[in-house]
């Protein structure tokens, strides 16, 4: 029997199935079981069931001390923000997951609840809140500060010192220049290159033919 604690993985969607993979190969944490819809109970992501709603989390906290947010987001983060001060507000802990696939200086700090997948790198003095996303191959430079509940998509590249609002989403392949400051639910769609401050609330997206 496995002597490694519980984690419950909170969110049945696709991005559960990144979250399986990434906390598998970290061996840290066995997982209990996947938290979804009433719908999904009884279906399973690579071998492991959807044993509960989120309306049961108080009932599985006596024996699963660990949790994790498994839902994506893109256009908005408040899924991802409900749902993690609900585990907090019942006692759940939420670890830093960090594939070990990852680069990740010692010199940078991670918040609890973040996720930082196979092949990121992370560099020295950049600082990442709670709740975050660093998708797979994601770039994130030296003194880079991300606030919590951000998704740093795959393969984007936040250069040196640039500062990211929370809640905001940075498309696959975005390049942020260094220095740049984003603000708070700001959306960069897939490949832009950002070259500007972004104010709260905005969007940048091209008009594509």
């Amino acid at each position: 029997m496995s002597s490694k604690p519980y984690i419950l993985l909170v969110g049945a969607g696709g991005h559960a199935m990144s979250c399986i993979d990434n906390i598998e190969a970290q061996d840290i944490y066995q997982i209990r079981g996947l938290v979804g819809t009433q719908t999904e109970i009884g279906q399973s992501h690579l071998g492991y069931p959807v044993i509960a709603s989120d309306d049961m989390l108080e009932k599985l906290r006596h024996d699963c001390v660990y949790a994790l947010v498994c839902v994506g987001q893109i256009k908005s983060a408040a899924i991802r923000i409900r749902l993690f001060n609900a585990l907090l507000a019942i006692g759940y802990e939420l670890p830093t997951i960090q594939s070990p696939y990852a680069r990740v200086s010692s010199h940078a700090q991670i918040g609890r609840g973040t996720i930082v997948m196979h092949g990121a790198t992370v560099n020295a003095g950049a600082v990442i809140g709670e709740n975050c996303i660093i998708n797979s191959h994601a770039l994130i430079e030296h003194g880079v500060k991300i606030e919590s509940h951000c998704h740093i998509a795959t393969g984007a590249r936040i250069n040196g010192d640039a500062t990211i609002g929370s809640e905001s989403f940075i498309g696959s392949g975005a390049i942020v220049r260094e220095g740049i400051r984003i603000g708070h639910s700001c959306l960069v769609a897939m490949g832009e290159v950002l070259h500007a401050d972004l104010h709260d609330g905005l969007i940048v997206k091209k008009v594509r033919s």
